[in-house]
């Protein structure tokens, strides 16, 4: 009797849990699971009227776009920039250096700040007749146009960093803070030099931290694309030219082959990079758990 009451009382548990997770289950497979089963379909096709299976035709010829392979590696590029230079940071302000206070005060303040208002003072700053060029002509020097040549690779990589390397220095410099010290002192007393010390035992212990950071770059690294659209409008220079340019630029000319094999290709290549951060991980700190 105690036994079915207690079978009953559990069948009863489970379907209240089932009530409850439905409608979240639901809200997953209609927005996420079934749309991206679409995009599938339309990668694997001619086109979405006839619809005649073409195997991995468009995936080859995406591999082989130009502009494809221009906004992956910018995007790319952008987003290692921000886990080594946050993490160089990171390093830097847990010594004791002059100003440690204000310079973590300068890199925190950009969150705080929107976008907008963030592209506003760019543009006065960095337009063919803004500030920069105003001082230039002081000094006799020719007005250099920022965001239409070579100079807007680091125009923007400044931008990036500074929007965003705040954040990442943050999470960094807490786990850099809860290291133990032992290990270290004792590295220290034997002789250990700084960048021993730094991969043989502060990386090991940064390096959940690390994949973490490298994931949300990832994500803030098509984020950038706001700045850029409204510095710089659909095309770019080419080396501002991201993924999200690409994918906004094939969706308005109804491309849905390439737009579809576009977004596989992209997931693919994010879920391979992030295995390989948790095998990483796994690997640095296997010493840590024993």
């Amino acid at each position: 009797m105690a036994s079915r009451r207690k079978n009953g009382s559990a069948r009863r548990t489970q379907l209240i849990s089932a009530c409850f997770l439905t409608p979240s289950a639901m809200g997953v497979l209609v927005f996420f699971v079934i749309p991206f089963g679409v995009i599938v379909y339309y990668s694997l096709v001619d086109n979405p009227i006839q619809q005649s299976f073409v195997g991995l035709d468009n995936y080859i010829s995406l591999l082989q776009n130009t502009a494809f392979r221009l906004a992956a590696r910018n995007t790319l590029l952008f987003s290692g920039l921000a886990v080594v230079l946050s993490l160089g940071l990171a390093v830097l302000l847990e010594k004791k250096i002059p100003l440690k206070s204000q310079l973590r005060s300068c890199f925190l303040s950009p969150l705080v700040v929107p976008a907008a208002s963030v592209v506003l003072i760019w543009q006065v700053i960095f337009h063919y007749n803004g500030a920069l060029n105003s001082i230039l002509s002081l000094f006799g020097l020719e007005a250099v146009d920022w965001l239409s040549s070579a100079y807007s690779i680091p125009v923007m990589v400044v931008l990036f960093l500074w929007k965003n390397l705040g954040y990442n220095m943050v999470l960094f410099m807490a786990t850099l803070a809860n290291i133990p010290r032992e290990p270290l002192e004792a590295a220290m007393i034997d002789g250990a030099s700084a960048r021993v010390i730094f991969f043989r035992f502060k990386l090991r212990y940064l390096s959940p931290t690390l994949v973490f950071v490298t994931i949300m770059s990832l994500v803030n690294s098509f984020k950038i694309f706001r700045e850029i659209y409204l510095l710089t409008g659909d095309y770019p220079y080419e080396s501002l030219y991201m993924l999200q340019h690409f994918m906004n630029n094939t969706f308005r000319s109804l491309d849905y082959q390439k737009l579809s094999s576009a977004a596989v290709v992209m997931l693919l290549v994010i879920a391979g990079v992030i295995a390989v951060l948790f095998a990483l991980e796994k690997w640095l700190g296997r010493d840590l758990e024993q």
